[in-house]
């Protein structure tokens, strides 16, 4: 089965950024997926080099045209390989075979009457490179831009869009996947509802000549959206090309919310006005936040991938993105966030469990991989092979619906899982056993053969971590075949297999001053443009400036041991990972015993000034309710987190 998977083609204005990133490792990761899953992928990303903002860049960084969007266009091609990210195709809206589809489709649709000559007086914004409609206005300026569009009345030619408004709304409604989330799909739906004006498709060279002129008029360039968005044909050969046929029925783009009308509207219609039917579906993300703040060059907030990836390495910054972003909504990065997330879900969840489990298949099973007693399996090894078929279910469905956090949830609800099955069965004391071999092999066993399973799953996501496990599990070469299909679950490992070198996969790292000032950096710059409310404006009787409630460091933290303070009815002293480990007394005896807190993850304020209670030195404060009860006594009740946070994640 064909997939066609494209990333937009980014504008040569500015330099690859976070949100750049973001959107190129969605696309590379979902071509992946694919291809582990048996089908043939063409995956295409590239450059926009025409148009108004480009001739401005240029002469601004005293260049011409041509010489600026080769630099920056080499700029993006140099940062895909630094994210390992590995397109077919990489195009630019500059190659001349690109310069010929699109000519050759203007001409088409000029010959058939849905191009046409017109004088248009309207509101110009130089940002969008576009007419803007009073609707779209906010207090008079582009929402986007927050300046006051210029009037402009000049000749142009137009684009008949609304000669398919009603065909594009019943499309849309007649394909509950054609724009996702619905959320995207609700708001061009919303969109349509008031009568769609015709799209101005021309520049004249008077005022612009960094553009593809039109062919049936050399005295206009064309607009850079009707220019850009054909690519995704060129990229495949339209129209006769040998790829064309198979991989555009099946074409999926992904986009950042910002470029939604164009490619939801714009496009669909430019399609039907050529004959062709609409690609398969359009996927929207959100933005990138940076603390809590939009990325701006004026903060001096911007995030750049090589900087990431030189301090965290690739696969943590890829996991990194897929995890924190719920795909359609925004997002906000942060240095302690990424920190978390390496310490406590890639270092200590699945290095350790990694390390640990081939460790012991070293020792006790002289570096290869025993057999697997199918006749001793107990309660917890059916739980195990039933979680990793569930989890193989799950994080298929949820990768093709685009939901890449909820599909590594199910990943490490596996590893969670592991951890906890290799303190139960404690090989380390099977080990004493001679009568308990063969159950110590088979505990063994199933702990390899889980470890290929999530070596399989991860190849989309962190390829240079998957193969890692995989040349240490002896499956060098199966990885680079594999094929997932969850109807049929992956065979274990063949016993005997011999294991190969154990790498450490994610070192724990500290938090380093370089991170550090750079977040002070953004938060004073947040300050100074006053995103940030500080002194008499923030001082309100009995209320918290912004400032102040940040000052609490609120983490997600997991109670690994508990036990009674001596000589206290009230106290527990609990044992937390945070995901450092710490101790913390708490006067919750009263309300929960012991036993029953094990494994329970709860909101820890990390940052209190250490206190000395009953002789005990307590480092922090676990959040609890107090309830009231019947005969009017209260209960202490702990703030519970869901599962599948990870100890460390910071609360904001």
């Amino acid at each position: 089965m064909p997939t066609y998977v494209t990333t937009p083609i980014y504008y040569v204005n500015a330099q690859p950024h976070l949100g750049h990133a973001y959107t190129t490792i969605i696309a590379d990761t979902y071509s992946r997926f694919r291809r582990l899953s048996g089908d043939s992928v063409r995956f295409q990303t590239g450059t926009d080099e025409h148009g108004e903002k480009i001739a401005e860049a240029a002469a601004k960084a005293g260049s011409n045209p041509r010489e600026y969007v080769d630099a920056i266009a080499a700029l993006f091609q140099q940062t895909w390989p630094l994210l390992n990210v590995q397109p077919d195709y990489v195009i630019r809206t500059t190659d001349a075979d690109h310069i010929k589809t699109v000519q050759r489709i203007l001409d088409q649709v000029h010959r058939q009457g849905d191009i046409y000559f017109s004088e248009y007086a309207g509101l110009y914004c130089r940002g969008c490179e576009r007419f803007l409609t009073d609707k779209e206005l906010v207090e008079g300026k582009c929402p986007d831009h927050l300046v006051e569009p210029e009037p402009i009345t000049e000749q142009n030619y137009f684009f008949r869009m609304s000669k398919y408004q009603d065909w594009l709304i019943e499309h849309i409604k007649k394909n509950p996947e054609f724009i996702t989330p619905e959320r995207y799909r609700n708001e061009v739906l919303a969109f349509l509802d008031e009568p769609l004006e015709d799209l101005c498709i021309s520049r004249p060279t008077s005022r612009l000549t960094w553009g593809i002129p039109l062919p049936f008029d050399n005295r206009f360039v064309t607009y850079v959206w009707f220019d850009a968005l054909i690519n995704y044909l060129t990229g495949i050969g339209y129209p006769d090309g040998p790829l064309f046929a198979d991989y555009w029925p099946v074409a999926e783009h992904v986009i950042a919310k910002d470029i939604l009308k164009p490619h939801a509207i714009y496009w669909p219609t430019m399609l039907k006005s050529m004959g062709l039917s609409p690609f398969k579906r359009l996927h929207v993300h959100g933005y990138w936040n940076v603390d809590s703040t939009k990325m701006s060059k004026s903060l001096g907030n911007v995030i750049r991938p090589r900087e990431l990836v030189e301090e965290y390495g690739v696969d943590t910054v890829r996991y990194f993105l897929l995890r924190e972003m719920s795909f359609g909504l925004d997002a906000s990065f942060s240095y302690d966030a990424i920190l978390a997330r390496q310490n406590a879900d890639l270092a200590n969840d699945l290095g350790n469990l990694f390390s640990r489990s081939l460790t012991m298949i070293g020792k006790y099973a002289d570096q290869h991989i025993p057999p697997l007693h199918s006749e001793l399996l107990q309660k917890s090894d059916h739980e195990v092979q039933e979680a990793l078929q569930t989890m193989a279910t799950t994080y298929t469905a949820e990768m093709n619906a685009f939901r890449f956090h909820r599909a590594l949830q199910a990943v490490w609800e596996v590893i969670g899982l592991l951890n906890r099955y290799i303190v139960t069965n404690a090989p380390w004391e099977l080990a004493k056993d001679p009568e308990q071999h063969q159950r110590l092999q088979t505990v063994l066993a199933l702990l390899g053969g889980s470890l290929w399973h999530i070596a399989v799953v991860l190849k989309p996501i962190m390829p240079e971590t998957a193969a890692k496990m995989a040349q240490a599990l002896g499956m060098e070469e199966a990885l680079a075949t594999a094929v997932l299909r969850p109807a049929t679950p992956l065979a274990p490992l063949p016993a005997g297999r011999g294991l190969g070198e154990v790498p450490q996969l994610f070192p724990r790292m500290e938090k380093k001053k370089k991170a550090a000032s750079k977040t002070a950096r953004s938060n004073q710059a947040q300050a100074a443009h006053g995103t940030k409310k500080t002194g008499p404006e923030a001082q309100h009787t009995g209320l918290l400036s912004f400032a102040q409630f940040q000052a609490l460091d609120l983490r997600v933290a997991q109670i690994n041991a508990a036990q009674r303070v001596k000589k206290s009815e009230r106290l527990l002293r609990l044992s937390v990972s945070a995901p450092e480990e710490r101790t913390v007394v708490a006067g919750i005896a009263q309300s929960y015993s012991p036993e029953e807190l094990i494994g329970k993850k709860v909101v820890l304020v990390a940052n209190l000034q250490p206190a000395k209670l009953m002789g005990i030195v307590s480092e922090g404060m676990v959040l609890a309710a107090k309830e009231p009860l019947e005969d009017g006594s209260e209960r202490l009740r702990l703030l519970f987190v869901d599962s599948v946070m990870s100890p460390g994640s910071k609360i904001s």
